[in-house]
């Protein structure tokens, strides 16, 4: 056990000795923020180095921002032809999958209203909306969320009508592919477990309420207000941090919102709704991240007592890139169900120290949840 402890540990310095990573975040600053890349004495860049860059975007789904900050480099440091040439098409992909999200988005969301049901489009889509090029963010799949559970059960049964097969989640969510596309429904908008948060979560829910946004391809779609956004994306940054893993593009999507959101929610009151909700030693870890390897500016930093050094989270980001799907030790999909659903409670379990240093209480009652989630 401390000879595999010790490996991790030298496996991890030989990791950061390398130009690689920091050449990649260099050049993410560069795209999220849209300006010339800083720590450009690591460039130029060797061949087998851009391929390093490259594969390590991709497995942190961070393609199309990275691209956007290779924009700024001069032409002498770009990446050589064929880094360049896979490096467009993939863009190009991304780009592609993008428009046919939106329509699904748009597909569905107005047959569900046109059958009298109120749907929330969360993240995916519409956060997207936050960057500057939203069709140059990775997507994954389609999140909606029914305000009404009997709404809910409603969609599932015109899913059914139409012969779409639905699967239930342990957690209660249901999903299914719409042309292609994984689309899932969540029970509840806030990933939190905290039963003594219910109550003011539901109260912050009706309150702030959900608003109208233009999807870039045109057509509007409901999303949460801002400050249930900001809460959200947290959350969800969170929950998978103590679980598989976490990438950098959900970090880029918090880091934009806090961004483009600024004008509009008042600091304070989104750092009394963290502490309420039970989350503000983990938000001061969330900010420190965003802050020191995003380059977020202090003006979009809403918890100005950041005290934290981001390495806790920055080592969970790197271990297991995109929600962890790269991790040595996640299984394959295609594994049997009980398997899956063990792997996932041996994950919480493994990152429960790192869980109880941040959000000990959101960690217990977490993991209570998942245990009656696997015995259903």
């Amino acid at each position: 056990m401390e000879e595999a402890r010790t490996g991790a540990v030298e496996k991890e310095k030989a990791f950061w000795n390398r130009r690689e990573p920091a050449a990649l975040l260099s050049l993410l600053r560069a795209g999220l923020w849209e300006q010339m890349p800083d720590g450009l004495s690591l460039f130029p860049l060797s061949e087998a180095e851009w391929e390093e860059v490259y594969l390590l975007a991709r497995r942190q789904t961070v393609t199309g921002l990275v691209w956007q900050g290779i924009s700024y480099l001069p032409d002498e440091w770009m990446p050589p032809g064929k880094v360049l040439v896979r490096w467009v098409a993939v863009v190009d992909g991304i780009e592609r999958k993008n428009r046919l999200m939106n329509r699904v988005v748009m597909e569905l969301q107005d047959w569900f209203r046109r059958e009298g049901l109120r749907v929330v489009l969360q993240k995916g889509q519409g956060v997207a909306l936050f960057y500057e090029k939203p069709l140059w963010r990775e997507c994954g799949d389609i999140d909606f969320y029914f305000p009404d559970k009997q709404e809910s059960e409603r969609a599932v049964e015109l899913l059914a009508r139409k012969g779409v097969k639905v699967q239930r989640a342990a957690d209660g969510s249901v999903h299914y592919r719409w042309r292609g596309v994984e689309v899932e429904h969540h029970v509840r908008l806030l990933d939190i477990c905290n039963p003594w948060a219910q109550k003011y979560l539901r109260h912050l829910e009706e309150t702030a309420g959900f608003r109208e946004v233009s999807l870039y391809q045109g057509g509007t779609v409901t999303v949460p207000a801002p400050e249930l956004n900001l809460l959200m994306l947290n959350a969800h940054i969170m929950k998978h941090a103590m679980g598989w893993g976490v990438g950098l593009r959900q970090l880029c999507d918090m880091a934009r919102a806090c961004r483009v959101l600024e004008k509009e929610v008042d600091s304070e009151k989104v750092c009394e709704m963290y502490r309420r909700a039970g989350i503000r030693k983990w938000s001061n870890l969330l900010y420190a991240f965003l802050k020191e390897q995003l380059g977020l500016a202090d003006e979009f930093i809403y918890c100005k007592s950041v005290n934290y050094n981001s390495t806790p989270l920055s080592e969970i980001v790197w271990r297991g890139g995109n929600f962890g799907w790269h991790s040595e030790e996640r299984v394959c999909s295609s594994q049997k169900k009980w398997k899956r659903k063990l792997q996932t409670f041996l994950f919480f379990l493994q990152n429960v120290k790192f869980s109880c240093k941040f959000v000990i209480r959101e960690s217990f009652w977490t993991i209570m949840d998942l245990v009656r989630g696997q015995v259903r």
